[in-house]
């Protein structure tokens, strides 16, 4: 079986390892130049924490957990009016019980993955053309392939999805806001291993532990309204956040004097993806690609990592026909994938204030919602129903 991945994160290699270890090589192509490093926390929290324990992966992962001890939430002055310990929810709460940098998640995945996949960075797919028995692939080198399966991996904004199912804005919801995400010296009054949030008028605003005790990462979540122009243009994206953080308390201002010069800046717009099916003939969705709920939602790596287990356990249960294996594998991943997509506590304008009036609002309902009498109400909140079980391939 001849399987293209398109894309080379958390989603693409978690598919390619398993692939590799049922003797498959696949093919990666990845429009970054080489790994990305770094990146935000990422939470593996019920099945796909099972998922990764499958794949003999836990051990690795737990040598580079990052030890958070829970949410504390600042008002301007960077007072602790709230906190919210990691094990308040069981580990179901905002800040999971194992918690990973992207970056080192992706590098334990490449680790254990070796040279049993074929990488080509700096390349991505321009074309594709499926007959019914094999996909022809155009790359933008110009080179050409023909492959069994063209595994679209390559995030929210995917380019194969668009060439296999049409443009994104069938397919997406905007949330009425953006994140921001980079990498900034640690402040010298940071709580050590507390991820620190200060809500604030139009903006949330805050700091979490990372790999490296000299850094840490930081996280701006804005109200704002879809705006097209800006995927893409780096320097609109770092003036909205730096605009949009003037004036704020909390950590703001030590966030701001590190957006300039930052590494790693990420910026996009808060948006849940829903695809009326997951493959187009012998084109099928992975990750965000496919089922993107946001970043509000906490689930992507939870939901990639899922969904490259099922998908390759579907795959190599029948190898001869492609087809049926892509559409038992939506249907063990849909129940999944429903849950896993829902915003807990009410989305962006929650999160959120809109008004001095809500950030008051949103002080009281912390202190509310951390105290021990409602603990039982709100482990109820973030666990939901019971997550359903993933098969053991």
């Amino acid at each position: 079986m001849q399987v293209l991945i398109s894309g080379g994160g958390i989603a693409g290699n978690a598919l390619a390892l398993g692939l590799a270890a049922r003797g498959i090589r696949a093919i990666v192509v990845e429009r970054a130049a080489a790994p990305r490093p770094g990146g935000q926390a990422v939470d593996l929290r019920g099945q796909s924490r099972a998922v990764v324990e499958r794949m003999g992966l836990l051990p690795a992962v737990l040598e580079r957990r990052l030890h958070e001890r829970g949410m504390a939430y600042l008002d301007a002055e960077r007072r602790v009016y709230a906190r919210m310990p990691a094990e308040m929810f069981d580990g179901a709460g905002p800040v999971a019980d194992l918690e990973i940098t992207r970056g080192d998640l992706n590098d334990v995945l490449l680790t254990a993955l070796g040279d049993r996949a074929e990488y080509r960075y700096g390349e991505s797919v321009a074309g594709l053309r499926d007959d019914g028995a094999g996909v022809d692939v155009t790359f933008t080198s110009g080179r050409r392939g023909r492959y069994d399966l063209v595994v679209a991996a390559d995030g929210l904004h995917s380019a194969t999805r668009a060439l296999a199912f049409g443009p994104e804005e069938r397919f997406s919801t905007h949330l009425g806001g953006a994140m921001s995400f980079f990498t900034i010296p640690t402040p010298a009054d940071a709580e050590p291993g507390w991820f620190s949030l200060h809500p604030a008028v139009g903006v949330s605003a805050g700091i979490r532990p990372d790999a490296d005790p000299a850094t840490a990462k930081a996280i701006v979540m804005l109200r704002a309204p879809a705006d097209p122009a800006l995927r893409g243009d780096a320097e609109a994206q770092r003036e909205l956040v730096r605009r949009t953080l003037i004036g704020v308390g909390g950590h703001a201002p030590q966030i701001l004097a590190a957006l300039p010069d930052t590494p790693d800046f990420y910026f996009d717009e808060l948006v849940r993806v829903d695809m009326p099916s997951l493959s187009a003939g012998r084109v099928t969705l992975l990750g965000d690609a496919g089922y993107c709920g946001s970043p509000l939602t906490g689930m992507g790596t939870a939901m990639a990592v899922v969904g490259a287990y099922v998908l390759c356990g579907e795959l190599t249960a029948t190898p001869g026909d492609i087809p049926a294996a892509l559409a038992r594998a939506e249907r063990v991943l849909t129940p999944y994938l429903e849950r896993a997509k829902q915003v807990p506590g009410g989305g962006i304008r929650a999160m959120v204030p809109g008004s001095r009036a809500a950030v008051r609002l949103a002080r009281a309902v912390a202190r509310v919602m951390t105290s021990r009498a409602a603990r039982p109400i709100m482990r109820r909140m973030f666990t939901g129903t019971e997550e359903p079980a993933v098969p053991v391939y």
